[in-house]
């Protein structure tokens, strides 16, 4: 059976749409009332987020998640977003809201597996494409190995790391959403393939963003290690705090363009 189930799908229209949610939250008055940010950076774990919160001046917003956070230093046209959850369906349920409410690129930045063994813990990786191993993709553009970021904000993204002195990897990562049944085979097969990293949300989102037109971006840093074949956690370490704040420098630069 092909998936999605039904041939096709692709070109069919939504029995509901992220602007009939949004009018749903008007009519009700839940909102938001401020201007939509230019730009949006989605953060998935407190750690890698709190750096911001603490080195930044930050207004709290309502109406998309607990954790959300203009920053004041770019007159709210970058907002922060954490606290949400993980994983292809969650994130993309968010970034489909905040698209109708009017924002137009995004950086999605969390942890992730390496499957190389001549990357280290706590290194950058701007990911440039995504395996499609996970299902909410395949509901929005037609089947394919491969979905990319955003090439322009790619770029944008890149120089300004180097504009910060921030060192950083271009590779390829394997997305799944189902991290207990990543399998041996599958860890070596891409990794032969030269694959840097696994990660639950990236080929979703540059999926929605390709179907959406907006733009896109993610990076990672890296948290644990499948190299060797064997799962070998990190999540203890922590990258400084003047990487982060790089990092972060890097990230609303490139969203400001």
């Amino acid at each position: 059976m092909a998936f999605p189930n039904r041939e096709g799908k692709h070109a069919e229209e939504a029995l509901f749409t992220p602007g009939a949610f949004m009018a749903y939250l008007r009519n009700v008055g839940k909102y938001p009332d401020y201007e939509p940010p230019v730009g949006a950076i989605l953060c998935y774990q407190k750690h890698l987020m709190s750096p911001l919160l603490e080195g930044y001046q930050t207004t709290k917003a309502s109406g998309f998640c607990s954790s959300m956070y203009t920053i004041d230093d770019t007159g709210g046209r970058v907002a922060v977003l954490g606290g949400f959850g993980f994983g292809a369906p969650v994130a993309v349920s968010l970034l489909e809201e905040l698209i109708a409410f009017g924002v137009r690129r995004f950086v999605s930045f969390g942890t992730a597996g390496t499957l190389q063994k001549d990357i280290d813990i706590g290194s950058l990786i701007v990911c440039d494409r995504a395996i499609r191993d996970e299902g909410t993709s395949h509901h929005y553009v037609e089947p394919s190995k491969y979905a990319y970021a955003s090439e322009r904000l790619t770029g944008r993204l890149k120089e300004a790391l180097q504009r910060h002195k921030q060192e950083y990897i271009v590779g390829t990562s394997w997305t799944i959403d189902a991290p207990y049944r990543e399998t041996v085979v599958e860890a070596r097969l891409y990794q032969e393939e030269g694959v840097a990293a696994v990660d639950m949300e990236a080929s979703a989102l540059f999926a929605v963003a390709q179907y959406r037109g907006v733009e896109l971006g993610a990076m990672f840093m890296v948290s644990d290690s499948l190299a060797e074949l064997e799962w070998r956690p990190e999540f203890h370490k922590r990258n400084t705090m003047e990487e982060l704040d790089a990092i972060y420098k890097a990230a609303i630069a490139a969203l400001l363009g």
